[in-house]
């Protein structure tokens, strides 16, 4: 009697562990499912975002490699039916590329070195010491993230009108030292965010060893603050480099331009060209039944121009990514 009643009670418990194990088999199979779904949705997101991103230097890099003919046919899209790199030495020579290629490496590499000097030391004395009219400063620091520089280029030209700055570099350089300059601002809170983070146990120990103020920056704080200063220095030759507003405010003169302001001119030439051949032809068209083009010089003086931002990028790509992480910026 015993026995019959511990196998009924067993008959009676053993459904419901059959039936609370199949759900949670189907719960798991329904869960792998989902994960796989949205692992490929994320891929293809990804996937499209890229090739949005990429889409632009692909065309570039297509139309630069192709011939004349080629780029005038509109049967050729992506592929070339010729490779032809005349296009890269026709641009080397029009822009000419290494003479403008070092102004430009001066004017970023010499900006960004200079912001690091002013922004640093103004970053640190706002994040380690208060003084009078501290709250003041840092609005008005704040402020000029609201004021586009472009509003106040008036005053600034005059300025370095009377400086006897303009057709120099100096507009573009000298500001950088007093933590100014093109997105000088933005530096300086770099700078002040980080120093703020530091433990203030290293200042103290410098000051008990004797240590001032500007020898325990030299030597304590701003050798601990390598991330941030990677992160401005590559943000700061970025934007000089990519930069053609301010120099083509400043720079007139041609053995000055950069090679953005190149690029433009270069640009404007071939289009003139092709005006005198489409005015010399008269309505006359090449023999596959196009106007003739000269977009595929201008793609290769474009990416001739880029490149070497793509490659210090892709170079300095993992050192960039952590840096950016431990300063915490976003949105820029």
């Amino acid at each position: 009697m015993k026995e019959a009643q511990v196998t009924l009670a067993y008959k009676k418990k053993s459904p419901g562990w059959t039936q609370s194990a199949l759900p949670l088999w189907k719960t798991s199979g329904a869960r792998r499912t989902a994960d796989i779904t949205t692992g490929v949705f994320h891929y293809v997101i990804i996937l499209s975002l890229s090739f949005v991103f990429l889409y632009p230097v692909l065309f570039m890099i297509s139309q630069s490699l192709m011939t004349a003919r080629d780029a005038a046919d509109g049967t050729v899209q992506w592929i070339p039916k010729g490779i032809s790199f005349e296009n890269f030495a026709f641009a080397f020579r029009g822009m000419g590329f290494m003479e403008h290629f070092i102004n430009s490496i001066i004017l970023s590499v010499g900006g960004a070195l200079l912001h690091l000097v002013g922004c640093s030391i103004a970053g640190y004395g706002f994040a380690r010491y208060r003084f009078p009219g501290y709250t003041v400063l840092i609005v008005l620091l704040l402020f000029t993230f609201l004021v586009p520089p472009q509003a106040i280029v008036v005053p600034l030209y005059l300025l370095f009108s009377r400086l006897n700055w303009l057709n120099t570099y100096s507009p573009l350089l000298i500001p950088n030292l007093f933590g100014h300059g093109l997105r000088g601002a933005l530096f300086v809170m770099v700078f002040m965010q980080f120093f703020r983070g530091l433990p203030h146990q290293m200042e103290e120990a410098a000051r008990i060893d004797g240590a001032g103020a500007f020898r325990t920056f030299l030597s304590i704080m701003l050798p601990m603050a390598k991330p941030a200063i990677l992160v401005v220095f590559l943000f700061s030759i970025v934007w000089h480099w990519n930069d053609s507003y301010f120099p083509d405010l400043y720079l007139k003169k041609t053995n000055t331009f950069t090679l953005n302001q190149m690029l433009g001119n270069f640009r404007e030439s071939n289009f003139g060209q092709q005006k005198e051949a489409i005015s010399e032809s008269g309505d006359a068209k090449d023999g596959i039944g196009q106007l003739p083009t000269n977009h595929e010089k201008m793609m290769a003086g474009a990416l001739m121009t880029i490149l070497p931002i793509l490659i210090l990028y892709l170079y300095t790509q993992r050192y960039f990514v952590e840096s950016v992480e431990r300063t915490g910026i976003a949105g820029e």
